[in-house]
């Protein structure tokens, strides 16, 4: 009597389990087929093994171990050590695997070198946005880390303090030139050596506009980096020469009226009233304006305060 074949796939004699599973997962992601996982593992349970026992180990059909077996030797992944019957014996897992690990690290540098070639830098190209404190000022430190030449560096003196280590081993260590406009009381606070040149912002480094919820980054006349600071951080990164040009442009000019200011302000103040106000009233909106005058008078208060500090 003709016995009724089974339609149930033939069970692997391993012990499966969730992290067996996981196993033969991670294995077929570095290339192996399933077959060529199972077999692998069947080996490292019991080896040497001929191609029977590595079938029945693995519950690989017989035919598709033979090409398995064939596969992983060619790979050097397995070794016969014996004939008639041929046995097998595993490479062991930390060679075989930083062999393969030394192989595709080689293997993507090379593809992503010929790949450049092939492309157009899209840093010069394209604008990227950053989101969140930690990306936001882990591209600051990328971005300082990586400077030879110049930094220059807009920012209120809390945002200057998170990256200060950075910044001095940028200054001091490669000689990289700083030149930083302050929002903040004390300038020398970030003068690490003499390649180092700090300017309070419009002279006095208080923050009678609305910039100093921003800060702005250029690294090496190459690239730039802006970042708003109101409630989420957000950044714009970008190596685009006509942007990283325009963000030198304003920062070359904050510079110019922190000289300014120091030597005119008198002058100044006479002609456009303080903090430049009529300016400004020109310029910003009802709701800006407002603003500015709530911080003139905050300004003129802590002014105050110092002076009667200093007399007592």
């Amino acid at each position: 009597m003709m016995r009724r074949m089974s339609s149930e796939p033939v069970a692997m004699n391993l012990h499966v389990n969730s992290e067996t599973l996981t196993l033969l997962s991670n294995i077929k992601g570095l290339g192996f087929t399933d077959y060529e996982a199972r077999v692998y593992l069947a080996l490292l349970a019991k080896s040497p093994a001929t191609a029977y026992e590595v079938s029945n180990g693995s519950g690989v059909p017989r035919p598709n171990t033979y090409s398995a077996l064939n596969a992983l030797a060619t790979r050097k992944a397995i070794m016969p050590v014996s004939a008639n019957p041929v046995r097998y014996v595993p490479q062991p897992p930390d060679v075989l695997f930083r062999t393969i690990a030394a192989k595709t690290s080689e293997l993507c540098e090379s593809v992503a070198n010929q790949l450049s070639e092939m492309t157009v830098d899209p840093g010069e190209r394209f604008v990227w946005n950053l989101g969140g404190d930690k990306e936001v000022h882990a591209k600051v430190d990328e971005m300082i880390a990586n400077s030879r030449i110049s930094i220059w560096f807009k920012a209120d003196a809390e945002i200057l303090r998170r990256h200060v280590a950075a910044l001095r081993e940028a200054v001091t260590g490669r000689h990289v030139r700083l030149l930083i406009i302050l929002y903040g009381e004390d300038p020398d606070e970030f003068r690490f050596n003499d390649l180092c040149e700090v300017y309070e912002h419009e002279g006095t480094g208080f923050p009678m506009g609305f910039a100093d919820n921003h800060f702005t980054l250029t690294a090496d006349h190459r690239e730039m980096l802006t970042a708003n600071c109101e409630e989420t951080v957000t950044a714009s990164h970008t190596e685009s020469h006509a942007i990283v040009t325009m963000a030198i442009s304003l920062l070359r000019h904050d510079y110019y009226m922190a000289e300014i200011f120091r030597v005119f302000r008198r002058e100044i103040d006479l002609e456009f009233g303080p903090y430049l106000r009529e300016l400004r009233q020109h310029s910003y909106t009802p709701d800006q304006y407002a603003l500015f005058e709530e911080r003139q008078r905050e300004q003129a208060g802590s002014g105050s305060a110092r002076v009667s500090t200093r007399t007592r």
